[in-house]
């Protein structure tokens, strides 16, 4: 039975904030779980097969919003990719989808999912080994890099230019980390706590590049025609869906079947071109 989705949205006093390093490969993951799996000890073989979510009749996931187009709100219900994919394991489950806006370092803490706050995470999350300390991943979903967004005309186009420049990332994320390890010494590097803040401090000339993950510097792009992609660097990384550390092995097993079977029967294209084109 197709159920339909009921979204809420939690409003929260503090921007989030953004984590991302250099992503696990296919095979780390296969061992990660295979390393969750003989962490459960001293449960049964009916414990480990059956989904037993936080709220009867639900799937709770939590995310991070706005993250456009993985998660942002329209109409007074979050929506985006990630929420689609999350939609899919909720029909695979036969059970109605809620989706939870927390803190991101609450997701990447464990905390959300620690505490039995939602089921699982799906919030555009790059899979590392730092966070798979706390956190059993699924298979990865999504490939990313890092995107160089510049005002059109101010000849920024390689990583060498930005010397001397001012250049804005999302805090504790994957961008700051590359620009810390890769930029100009004179660079000017800010965080900010999200990238509608980044994104608002590009638009107004407060800084004169950002760095942030390419899956959303389309948005940027699109919303600023007098900005520009200028470059993508390749750094490896892959979101995945996060469950409770060695607590819900059933679910993971179910979220990465769900995965390969939309990506078999094409219904992870449609989700992807729905919001990406």
């Amino acid at each position: 039975m197709r159920t339909k989705t009921m979204s809420r949205l939690i409003r929260r006093p503090s921007s989030s904030v953004r984590a991302a390093a250099a992503a696990l490969s296919s095979v780390a993951l296969m061992a990660t779980l295979s390393a969750c799996g003989g962490a459960a000890s001293g449960k049964t073989a009916d414990s480990l097969s059956e989904v037993s979510p936080v709220f009867k009749g639900a799937l709770t996931v939590c995310t991070d919003s706005p993250y456009a187009p993985f998660v942002y709100e329209e109409k007074g219900k979050l929506t985006g990719f990630d929420v689609d994919l999350g939609q899919a394991v909720a029909d695979a489950l036969e059970v109605e989808l809620d989706v939870l806006d927390v803190d991101f370092d609450s997701i990447t803490s464990g905390d959300s999912l620690n505490t039995d706050v939602c089921d699982v995470a799906i919030a555009a999350m790059t899979i590392t080994g730092e966070r798979a300390r706390v956190l059993d991943f699924s298979s990865p979903y999504f490939d990313a890099k890092q995107a160089l967004v510049t005002p059109r005309g101010s000849g920024l186009d390689q990583l060498s230019e930005l010397a001397g420049k001012r250049v804005g990332v999302q805090k504790d994320t994957t961008g700051e980390t590359y620009m810390s390890d890769y930029a100009p010494a004179s660079t000017q590097v800010t965080p900010y706590p999200d990238a509608e803040g980044l994104q608002a401090a590009l638009a107004a000339g407060e800084i004169d590049a950002a760095v942030l993950d390419n899956t959303v510097s389309g948005e940027f792009v699109g919303s600023n025609p007098q900005l520009k992609l200028a470059r993508e660097f390749d750094t490896g990384e892959q979101y995945g869906m996060a469950v409770k550390k060695d607590g819900n092995i059933p679910l993971l097993r179910k979220i990465n079947s769900t995965l390969a079977k939309i990506r078999a029967d094409g219904t992870y294209d449609k989700i992807y071109d729905k919001y990406f084109g």
